[in-house]
């Protein structure tokens, strides 16, 4: 199980988390609401320590996160998978090298530069790519994919370092509704599949209100609600993003949150 303590990170005088503790289980799709600037992408962060915490505990499994250094802190690392809104693919490399690059942290750096994949790799990779219904696009370079594809080409990449646990960072924010679903199926499809915790960033409360067993949502670098979607009532949602509630009756919002 993946724990978090009294968590605490600050930038200079600035508290972007502020005290948080939660746990997340295997098997668990999760998903972080909150306004932008409300601390859920530096939460994600921390767990994952692109960003150490200023304050506060880790743990997975009785392992203390907080205090892994040097080898064992890149091996969190990658078994911590991280997915970002940009995709960060390489566009000119094709897909199953972008795929294959989830390995290259454990393969030695000459054979990386080369190209010089194990059949067993190439494999995987396919097998990966097959799991979210893109094998067929293997040879193809990344740039000539769509913004769904090539989400679900940076999740296949991330299932190659073979994670405990996988985070996503507003990963259908730039995404139309067609390749955000896809992209949704992909990640729910993992956590079930694997089980292990999913934790999603989201701006949709619809798709949160779909995908999601459990919402976390942040104000303020503080955690306002914990509990299920079906809890997301008016009241907890003019808690999370602030104002009077009046915002909750408009016909676009209330579209969203249905």
């Amino acid at each position: 199980m993946l724990e978090l303590q009294k968590v605490r990170k600050c930038f200079g005088d600035k508290v972007a988390v502020d005290d948080v503790s939660l746990q997340f289980k295997p098997g668990e799709f999760v998903g972080v609401l909150g306004r932008s600037g409300a601390g859920k992408s530096t939460l994600l962060r921390t767990i994952n320590r692109l960003t150490d915490p200023t304050s506060g505990s880790i743990t997975n499994g009785g392992v203390e996160i907080t205090r892994l250094r040097g080898e064992s802190l890149r091996c969190w690392r990658r078994r911590c998978a991280m997915i970002f809104q940009q995709f960060n693919l390489c566009p000119r490399l094709d897909v199953i090298t972008n795929v294959l690059v989830g390995v290259v942290a454990e393969r030695p750096l000459a054979a990386t530069l080369l190209k010089c994949f194990s059949t067993q790799d190439r494999a995987r990779a396919i097998q990966e790519l097959d799991a979210l219904d893109m094998a067929s696009a293997a040879l193809q370079r990344a740039e000539t994919l769509s913004g769904g594809q090539q989400q679900r080409v940076a999740i296949a990449r991330a299932m190659m370092q073979e994670p405990d646990v996988l985070l996503a960072d507003e990963p259908v924010a730039s995404l139309d509704p067609v390749n955000a679903e896809a992209v949704m199926d992909a990640l729910h499809q993992v956590c079930r599949s694997r089980q292990i915790p999913v934790i999603v960033n989201l701006h949709s409360l619809d798709i949160a209100r779909r995908y999601c067993d459990r919402v976390v949502a942040m104000s303020r670098g503080r955690v306002v609600f914990d509990d299920t979607p079906e809890r997301l009532t008016n009241e907890a949602l003019a808690q999370i993003y602030g104002g009077s509630g009046k915002w909750s009756r408009d016909p676009a919002f209330m579209e969203s949150a249905a």
